[in-house]
């Protein structure tokens, strides 16, 4: 298997686990990042070795979404009002991982061993089965500096939560436990953090070890059904999150996150 730089991938027989490798920062996608995880899953996906594939994360969390700093200091990609180019960012590093994990012809896991927040939580949401430690969380964090889901959780939450609970993920920004997350469907299965392990362990080599060529066909079945519209959902979060990169609500959100502080948001 190839080295990379924030990503670590293991192999088990037809099963490869590849599990982001930024424990010091949890886990958050920066452009090194975007990079490993794209290559990592192509790789993965052309591998006729490779039967079944787990996402998880080093360390404490399966991913606290995307690096803040990393995209403060996009000085050579920005849009001609200065604001950082997020619609770029979004179609070239984001959007191709989201659609890859859901049109690799072969199961994916996520196994969510801690926080899986604002991108981290599109990525475990765009897996097929998702497992969380009990001490798990979610969190579509966007709307705590001034921005709206992307990374597909406009389409991948409510496809599996409904709208309501969904509209309350977007819009409260709070933390959905996993035990809760469970209970709304948003996820498939909760372990306790002393065999989650070996429950992930267990799921993962049940998908390697089946079916690959039925789950293919499930997931194209589903795809048509649930996620025919994916493509053009993730342009529109893309315009409208550039929309939102602009604003002095932004401004205020990510500065108050590096300061440790509440935001103060004014509408603007």
């Amino acid at each position: 298997m190839a080295d990379y730089e924030t990503v670590t991938v293991t192999r088990d027989g037809a099963a490869a686990t590849i599990a982001l490798d930024r424990p010091d920062a949890l886990n958050a996608w920066n452009r090194q990042l975007g990079a490993d995880l794209i290559a990592a899953l192509q790789a993965a996906a052309d591998d006729d070795g490779v039967r079944a594939v787990r996402l998880t994360g080093a360390g404490r969390a399966f991913s606290s979404g995307a690096d803040l700093r990393d995209i403060q200091a996009m000085e050579d990609e920005r849009t001609a009002d200065g604001s950082p180019d997020i619609e770029r960012l979004l179609h070239e590093r984001y959007h191709p991982i989201i659609t890859l994990v859901r049109e690799m012809a072969k199961p994916v896991l996520a196994s969510v061993n801690g926080p899986a927040a604002g991108i981290g939580a599109s990525l475990a949401l765009a897996s097929d089965l998702v497992v969380a430690t009990e001490s798990a969380y979610f969190l579509l964090a966007f709307v705590n500096i001034g921005l709206v889901p992307d990374g597909g959780s406009s389409l991948l939450v409510p496809s599996r939560v409904g709208f309501a609970r969904a509209a309350e993920m977007a819009m409260l920004g709070e933390r959905i436990p996993a035990p809760r997350a469970l209970e709304w469907g948003l996820i498939n299965r909760v372990a306790p953090d002393d065999a989650f392990a070996s429950e992930s362990d267990a799921l993962l080599e049940r998908l390697a070890s089946g079916p690959t060529r039925a789950y293919a066909g499930a997931k194209r079945q589903l795809n048509a059904w649930v996620f025919g519209r994916m493509r053009e959902q993730l342009a529109l979060e893309a315009t409208v999150q550039q929309e939102l990169a602009g604003s002095a609500d932004f401004a205020e959100g990510v500065a108050a996150f590096l300061e440790r502080r509440t935001a103060v948001f004014e509408g603007r």
